[in-house]
């Protein structure tokens, strides 16, 4: 094809065909004319970009890697430019660029771009507005993946955490309707057991001190078993039915308060007693399992609601620091138990708000207090202050592991870095974290050596 056939494909593309003709046969004249067919890769992740190119026909994409798996995130069809773009710093591409129709495009050397500024005005000035949209939608497209990563985090921590209240609860409910019927059963047994006001005062008092007692204390069961062979012994020791003995073993009961029970009934109404404490005291112990239960359950369900603010707009507000880092920290609460890491909160007393999206900022603490917890060994200590300093709210997330190395330092905040094994991480986190602090006008600075890293969030702070 000679250079006036490129000049006249050049005058119909979508992009620049709309610049001086100068600027067109410029383009043509240093330009090479390059052909490629489906599967072709016209740049790989690893490989150095090569220059400018402007397609003329056919279609590519790039695609990058999201976790475990390739993700599709810009596509370019005849008529679109790509590569590297003037005035633009990319070195290595975020993912492999390949063919998916045969394509037909000019490619300029990187070689070729200082000299095409300085030649070509208006297409420049074109291209780098097509660099301004494109950063805008890899922005996008990284953002949203990376609150996709973190709502799957949530989610996952999120199960985890309410499994267990809520298994907790459905067992305690299921034996409910057991204790229940036994402690009404044991009930109209001691109505007809025919008690002397003393004796009924002494059941009362002795069931009261029962129902006045923290339910379900941590015993081993070790230390049940040797109760419930303690109580066994006395209960045959005063002519009682020893089959109760795992029923009263369970309850606060002590030796002395059996000795009085004893004194002041006889052998039968004495089994009748014991019984109906020991029914009504499993009943409440269940019914207090069941409350510290559904608490938990709404306790995070109400950190969920203020960490993602699911009921607002997403609108400028005030922002109160303290209660989004404790939702945060609540939310991380049972993957850092499950490694045995202690999270530490100081919030300093009477903190200002910062003006911002509630949502946006608790992705900042949710993404640093998690790198944190993944940060540290086993048994490891994560701590998370905010302070009042000058005109900032500055909150710093310290944690004792093993650092970060000199040499990658400079690199952590690079979009798609990560040290994490393959399918861990996106390397997205700190990079969103970058750019949601430098949108709140704030500032973000680490320090680290070994057992000791801090982040520091600096966010202007509401008068």
């Amino acid at each position: 094809m000679t250079t006036e056939e490129i000049v006249d494909r050049l005058k119909s593309h979508r992009t620049i065909g709309k610049a001086p003709l100068e600027e067109l046969m410029w383009i043509a004249t240093h330009g090479e004319l390059r052909q490629f067919q489906a599967g072709d890769v016209v740049s790989r992740h690893s490989d150095v970009v090569e220059g400018l190119y402007i397609l003329l026909s056919g279609r590519m994409s790039i695609s990058v890697t999201r976790g475990t798996r390739q993700r599709k995130v810009m596509e370019w069809q005849g008529g679109d430019v790509t590569g590297l773009l003037p005035y633009s710093r990319l070195v290595h591409p975020p993912g492999d660029t390949i063919v998916e129709e045969p394509s037909e495009m000019v490619a300029l050397s990187r070689n070729d771009l200082p000299e095409l500024i300085r030649n070509c005005y208006e297409v420049t000035a074109i291209l780098v507005h097509v660099m301004t949209d494109r950063a805008r939608r890899f922005t996008s497209t990284d953002l949203r993946d990376e609150k996709m990563v973190s709502l799957g985090k949530l989610a996952a921590g999120l199960a985890h955490e309410l499994n267990n209240p809520a298994s907790a609860a459905m067992r305690s409910a299921k034996s409910m309707a057991g204790a229940v019927t036994m402690a009404g059963e044991a009930a109209r047994a001691l109505g007809a057991a025919g008690l002397t006001g003393a004796q009924r005062a002494e059941v009362d008092r002795m069931h009261d001190l029962c129902m006045n007692t923290a339910s379900s204390q941590a015993v081993s069961g070790l230390a049940l078993a040797d109760r419930e062979e303690d109580v066994a012994a006395w209960l045959g020791a005063h002519g009682a039915d020893t089959s109760a003995a795992e029923e009263i073993a369970r309850t606060p009961i002590t030796r002395e308060a059996l000795d009085r029970l004893a004194g002041a009934l006889q052998k039968t109404s004495l089994d009748t007693a014991l019984r109906w404490i020991a029914a009504e005291y499993a009943a409440r112990s269940l019914t207090m399992d069941i409350e510290r239960a559904v608490t938990r359950i709404h306790a995070l369900v109400t950190a969920v609601k203020g960490f993602t603010h699911m009921d607002r707009e997403p609108n400028l507000e005030p922002v109160n620091i303290p209660t989004g880092l404790a939702d945060t920290v609540a939310l991380l609460e049972g993957k850092a138990r499950a490694k045995s890491v202690r999270i530490t909160l100081n919030i300093s007393p009477d903190l200002p708000s910062v003006q911002g999206l509630n949502v946006e900022i608790n992705q900042i603490w949710m993404n640093l207090i998690d790198n944190a917890i993944d940060a540290v060994s086993d048994n490891g200590h994560v701590t998370v202050t905010a302070a009042h300093e000058g005109p900032a709210v500055v909150v710093r997330v310290v944690d004792d592991g093993l650092g970060i190395p000199s040499h990658i330092k400079e690199n952590i905040f690079d979009p798609f870095f990560t040290t994490k094994s393959v399918g861990e991480g996106t390397g997205l986190g700190l990079d969103i974290v970058r750019r949601i602090v430098n949108w709140h006008n704030g500032e973000i600075e680490v320090e680290s050596e070994p057992r000791r890293t801090e982040f520091r969030v600096s966010l202007p702070s509401m008068p």
